[in-house]
């Protein structure tokens, strides 16, 4: 799929890629372990532009995926480690869908 940054900390993470006009990488939300399905839910406030969101586990399967607009929330239907943020249609392109494993490296953690 490509390159993405990392959010590994409050900040990083409750800031997402609000504001910005357009994505350029995608962004990897690393979430504590110890947070539930709700605490892995996702807001699009601020946001200028619609994204596919795909939820992954510690172990890296996909849990679940959307397509979401600006102004939105959204609660994935399983807890999740990592939240990966994506330009939309990437999760049709690719063909992703919820128990594929993924396969990334998140460096800057």
């Amino acid at each position: 799929m490509g390159y993405a940054d990392v959010a590994a900390s409050f900040m990083s993470r409750f800031m997402g890629l609000m504001f910005r006009k357009e994505l350029q990488r995608g962004l990897i939300l690393k979430l504590p372990k110890t947070r539930s399905r709700r605490g892995a839910a996702i807001h699009m406030f601020f946001m200028r532009m619609p994204l596919d969101i795909v939820f992954a586990d510690s172990n890296m399967k996909v849990v679940d995926t959307v397509s979401i607009g600006p102004w939105k929330t959204y609660t994935p239907k399983s807890a999740a480690q990592y939240v990966i943020e994506l330009e939309k249609g990437t999760i049709d392109a690719s063909k992703t869908q919820i128990g594929d494993e993924l396969d990334f490296m998140c460096e800057n953690v």
